[in-house]
């Protein structure tokens, strides 16, 4: 297929469809217990120099006792899927977890503001970067998981995001129109965080999906971090409800809030003043060194850091504001 124009940009992965094909072969697809601890499933699965991308939207449902962990085993030289990245990409960027990023949506906590420590690590120097949409990010996504090595989307043409990005210009063979042609994208390993989990992997995610649907079938590897484990019979109850299947998973952590201080719907809202505190202390490095000490590297776990702010009292306070915001929708 003749090419009109590309981008500038890098691909960090291997877009070979076949290649991808070659390593699911040896996957397992055996219902077998995935059950393990995180600090387990991040040492097994999280390898240095490898990419990495993180489920949930925004601060919505994302894995942050994930990310914790991943900083405080040190992992490093990895190239990260900024797609919708927000509390996550602050954490690793504290962490410098990575030196290649697919840029979309990164170092802004929305409407929160930006993060001074995420900002001057992407300044520095220190990264290689690629640029992308969200919407393109998502579509490398589904070409993985449909198994192709790219898809036409029709965006992004004619802008500099194409121009600083992977993406090429091509021609419909059956029309003559022009589309982006998206290099798909496999991440070595991916971690989402779910409402509810069995010991095999199969998942219920009770909120906003995004591309996680994608991003499970596209990962080489897969970490499901989960609210609470519910049996496989209740699974089985509602077949419908498991967006993530078991055979796309490797390990089943069970994380109780595993995405504070970000929101998990129906669960607990965010740490509103928890999350604008990691955006003041960034603003002074020294500072910000203690910070990351005290909150991820002297805690042994996700509940230790929970425990530094509040404890279980604050979860309670924060679902039931999750409740009362719900019930108003109502």
């Amino acid at each position: 297929m003749e090419v009109f124009e590309q981008g500038i940009g890098k691909i960090f992965t291997d877009p070979d469809a076949d290649n991808a094909r070659a390593h699911f072969k040896t996957k397992s697809r055996a219902m077998t217990n995935k059950l393990m601890s995180l600090k387990e499933a991040i040492a097994k699965f999280v390898k240095d120099g490898e990419y990495l991308a993180i489920g949930g939207f925004g601060a919505n449902r994302t894995p942050i006792a994930a990310c914790h962990e991943i900083v405080r085993q040190k992992k490093k030289n990895m190239a990260f899927a900024g797609h919708t990245s927000t509390h996550d990409f602050q954490i690793l960027a504290a962490g410098k977890v990575f030196n290649k990023c697919d840029i979309a949506y990164i170092v802004g906590l929305e409407a929160r503001g930006l993060s001074p420590n995420a900002r001057r690590y992407m300044e520095s120097g220190e990264v290689e970067v690629s640029e992308w949409t969200n919407y393109s990010l998502s579509a490398r996504l589904k070409a993985a998981a449909m198994g192709i090595s790219f898809v036409p989307i029709r965006n992004v043409m004619g802008t500099d995001t194409f121009k600083f990005s992977g993406a090429k210009r091509i021609k419909c063979p059956f029309t003559g129109q022009f589309y982006a042609a998206m290099p798909a994208l496999w991440p070595d390993v991916s971690v989402i965080h779910v409402h509810e989990a069995d010991v095999y992997g199969n998942s219920r995610i009770r909120d906003i999906t995004v591309s996680d649907w994608d991003l499970a079938r596209a990962s080489k590897h897969l970490i499901i971090t989960c609210e609470r484990l519910v049996s496989n019979e209740e699974i089985r109850r509602t077949p419908y409800e498991t967006q993530i299947p078991f055979f796309c998973v490797d390990a089943v952590c069970e994380v109780p809030y595993g995405a504070y201080p970000g929101v998990m719907a129906y669960e607990y809202f965010s740490d509103e003043e928890h999350l604008r505190e990691w955006l003041k202390v960034e603003e002074n490095p020294e500072e910000f060194k203690k910070f990351l000490d005290r909150n991820i590297f002297n805690c042994k776990d996700h509940m230790d850091y929970i425990n530094l702010h509040g404890g279980t009292e604050k979860m309670m306070m924060l679902r039931r504001k999750e409740f009362m915001l719900n019930t108003d929708k109502k």
